[in-house]
C-alpha cells in the first residue's frame, strides 16, 4: 500500500535569533550568534553567565495577557509559534479543519523555572506560599493543552519527552499519525525554556556547559572546533503544520516541502553520553532514509545535532560516516546551527527541521560559526560549512538529534516535485 504523503504547509518559531521564522532565518544566514549574558535571573552566585535566550518577546502579541500570566515560559513560546504556524498555513479560525487537527509536541523538561520558584517559596515561607498554578504550569503537556484551548484544536493532543530528541520525534510521530489516516492535519514541534538558576547549576555539575567565554559569549558555541568545551543552553519553540498532500492541494495551501521520512533508535549505552562508536545514532539516519525512499547520495545537506561538546561532535561524525558511507560523507554539506541558536533541548529538533525547510526553500547551506580550527585529530574531519554559509541547490536534507538516555531521531525533508 502506498504511503500517504505528508507536506509542511505552515511554520512558526520563537528562537534566540528572532521571534519569527523569517527573522530567525535571516540571522542564521548572517551568521549571527544568539548567545549573550543571561538576563532571566541573577547569575552572580553561579558559574554559568551566558545562554541563548529568546529576546524582546512580548506574549501579549500572541495571546491575552491574562492567559499568559497562567503559563510557564516554554508554553508562551509554544502558543506564539503555533499561532504563527496556523496563520502561515491559513488555518487560523478554520474550525471545520481544526476540529479534526491533532497536535504532537516534544518537551524535554517543561516549566523548570516554575518548579524552582515553587520549591523556593515552600522552603522559605511554607506551604501556604506555593503558587496555586504551580502544577498546571510546570507539567510538560501544559503547552499542547494551551495550544488546543487557544485555537480550538479538537483532535488528539500528545506530548512526548525523549530529551534532546523530543522535537524531532514529535515530527516523526505526527508523520506516522497522518500516514495512518487518523488525521489529515497535525501541528508538530517542540518547546523548551530551562534558563534558570537551578537548571543551569544542575547541567553545570554534569560538566556539559560552556563557561569560559564570558568576555565574548558569541564565541562560546563552537561545534567541531578544537576549543569547544560544552553546549550553551538555549530556549524557544518551533511548530510546523503537517498536512496530507492531497488535502493540502485541495484547499490550495502553500506547500514548503515534504516531510518524507523518519527513523528512531536507541543507543542502549549510557544515560548522558552518546555511543562513541556511532552505531546507535547512525541507525536512526539509515532508517529515516529507508522510510523516505532516498539514498545517501540524494541528500545534499545534513543539519547536525552538533552540541559543541567533547564527546558528541566526534561521535556524530562517526554516525554520519556509517550512515552515508565514507565517500558520500565527505561530499555532504554539514552544519550545526546550534553554533548560533545554542541548544534548545526539547525544541531543538523542531527548530532545526524548520531551518532545513528554509535551507531547501532558499537554496542556502547555513554555516557552523566559530569553527576556527576543526578538531581533525579528534575525528571531526568533514565539511561543516565553517563560518560562512553558501548558496547551492538542496533537493533533500536530513536533521538528526540525540538525547540523554540514548534517544536518537532523524527526519528527511524533500522538495515537493
Amino acid at each position: 500500500m502506498e504511503k500517504r504523503r505528508v507536506v509542511i504547509t505552515g511554520m512558526g518559531a520563537v528562537t534566540p535569533l528572532g521571534n519569527s521564522v523569517e527573522e530567525t532565518w535571516e540571522n542564521i544566514k548572517a551568521g549571527k550568534s544568539g548567545v549573550a549574558p543571561i538576563t532571566h535571573f541573577d547569575t552572580s552566585d553561579i558559574n554559568i553567565k551566558y545562554a541563548a535566550e529568546v529576546k524582546n518577546f512580548d506574549a501579549g502579541n500572541y495571546m491575552d495577557p491574562k492567559d499568559a500570566r497562567k503559563m510557564a515560559r516554554f508554553t508562551k513560546y509554544a502558543v506564539a509559534a503555533a499561532k504563527m504556524a496556523l496563520e502561515d498555513s491559513s488555518l487560523l479560525g478554520n474550525q471545520e479543519i481544526l476540529d479534526n487537527t491533532g497536535i504532537m509536541l516534544g518537551v524535554g523538561i517543561g516549566g523548570f523555572e516554575v518548579t524552582e520558584e515553587g520549591c523556593v517559596r515552600y522552603h522559605e515561607s511554607g506551604h501556604k506560599r506555593v503558587p496555586p498554578m504551580t502544577i498546571p504550569e510546570l507539567i510538560p503537556n501544559e503547552a499542547a493543552g494551551n495550544i488546543c484551548m487557544q485555537f480550538g484544536i479538537h483532535g488528539f493532543s500528545h506530548t512526548l519527552a525523549t530529551a534532546c530528541a523530543s522535537g524531532c520525534d514529535a515530527l516523526g510521530d505526527a508523520l506516522d499519525m497522518i500516514r495512518s489516516g487518523r488525521v489529515d492535519v497535525c501541528l508538530a514541534g517542540g518547546a523548551e525554556s530551562t534558563i534558570n538558576g537551578y537548571a543551569m547549576v544542575a547541567f553545570d555539575v554534569l560538566q556539559t556547559l560552556s563557561k569560559s567565554f564570558v568576555e565574548d559569549p558569541s564565541k562560546a558555541s563552537r561545534p567541531f572546533d578544537k576549543k569547544r568545551e560544552g553546549f550553551i543552553m538555549g530556549e524557544g519553540s518551533a511548530i510546523l503544520v503537517l498536512e496530507e498532500y492531497e488535502h493540502a492541494k485541495k484547499r490550495g495551501a502553500k506547500i514548503y516541502a515534504e516531510l518524507a521520512g523518519y527513523g528512531a533508535s536507541s543507543d542502549a549505552y549510557h544515560l548522558t553520553s552518546p555511543d562513541p562508536s556511532g552505531v546507535g545514532g547512525s541507525k536512526c539516519m539509515i532508517l529515516a532514509m529507508k522510510d523516505a525512499g532516498v539514498k545517501p547520495e540524494d541528500i545534499q545537506y545534513y543539519n547536525a545535532h552538533g552540541t559543541s561538546t567533547h564527546i558528541n561532535d566526534p561521535a556524530e561524525t562517526k554516525m554520519v560516516k556509517i550512515a552515508f558511507g565514507e565517500e558520500q560523507a565527505k561530499k555532504l554539506k554539514i552544519s550545526s546551527t546550534k553554533s548560533m541558536t545554542g541548544h534548545c533541548l526539547g525544541a531543538t529538533g523542531a527548530i532545526e527541521a524548520m531551518l532545513c525547510v528554509m535551507a531547501i526553500t532558499d537554496s542556502y547551506f547555513p554555516a557552523t560559526i566559530n569553527l576556527d580550527e576543526p578538531d581533525v585529530e579528534g575525528g571531526c574531519d568533514l565539511d561543516y560549512v565553517p563560518n560562512k554559509g553558501c548558496s547551492g541547490n538542496i533537493d533533500c536534507a536530513m536533521s538528526a538529534n540525540f538525547g540523554f538516555g540514548g534517544h536518537n531521531g532523524a527526519v528527511v525533508i524533500k522538495k515537493v516535485k
